[in-house]
């Protein structure tokens, strides 16, 4: 179950950061008061003129990000300036982040269920649902990528259909848009098998094992602990495989090679 924090947040409501802006007013009264004092006595050619304040940043780490994300999107994007496929398209991923590190160095084409309102330089847009039956991308491309994105197909999160097999279909016309011998780069939650409405499922790695062998082969399998660690080249064993690598909500990134 969610916790309090988290459904008061998606009402608005931060507790975490009400208590830090209630610490953070009492120093941005007194950083206040001395600024104008040093403005008075330095005679500074800045006028204050305008009050914006900012109460969290002073408590918070010198980055703010989501580990999964952060380290998949470093890790996918350099794979893919190694290997320079010919026509690269993305499905879903963060526009912000992942979609942006790749757009830098080549053009990436971005298939998403929602609109995108915005040209950004390098990036090619196509709004699709990649659950429809009537998606007729046929080796389209020779290097996909969906990163943190098909455990929510099929949940309705982002206005797409409810669909148990939501994730399958998305899987499917991936594979039919990838060449043969062309790379699918996916990432996901690992863990115990399960569905988080309206959030995500999580998936066993055995299960998206027994799913990908039919078309591909896994070139290799990294994935992110627990506690935020980046595990490289892990080993496919048995014993691994069977515990989800120890995860309960891990993230697993698979290099898949299209049979």
């Amino acid at each position: 179950m969610p916790s309090i924090g988290y459904i008061l947040k998606e009402f608005g409501i931060d507790l975490r950061k009400t208590y830090r802006s209630s610490k953070g007013l009492l120093k941005y009264i007194q950083n206040l008061k001395r600024i104008k004092e040093l403005i008075r006595k330095n005679k500074s050619p800045f006028p204050l003129k305008n009050f914006y304040p900012c109460l969290n940043d002073r408590y918070e780490d010198a980055g703010q990000f989501d580990i999964h994300y952060f380290l998949q999107d470093w890790f996918i994007a350099n794979l893919i300036y190694k290997n320079n496929p010919v026509k690269h398209v993305d499905v879903g991923s963060k526009i912000d982040s992942f979609v942006s590190h790749v757009a830098v160095f080549r053009e990436i084409e971005v298939f998403d269920i929602r609109p995108l309102d915005i040209a950004i330089p390098n990036i090619k847009f196509v709004e699709a649902d990649l659950m429809s039956g009537n998606f007729d991308f046929i080796d389209y491309c020779d290097s996909v990528s969906s990163l943190h994105v098909l455990e929510h197909f099929g949940l309705g999160r982002y206005g797409d259909t409810i669909d148990t097999e939501g994730h399958l279909k998305g899987i499917k016309n991936i594979t039919q848009m990838l060449k043969s011998g062309g790379t699918f780069y996916f990432s996901t939650p690992i863990g115990e098998q399960r569905i988080e409405f309206d959030a995500h499922r999580v998936f066993s790695v055995s299960y998206l094992i027994d799913v990908f062998n039919k078309s591909y082969d896994i070139k290799s399998f990294h994935y992110i602990d627990d506690n935020g660690k980046f595990n490289s080249n892990a080993e496919l064993s048995n014993n691994n495989v069977t515990n989800n690598f120890g995860c309960n909500y891990g993230c697993g990134i698979f290099e898949l090679i299209k049979k």
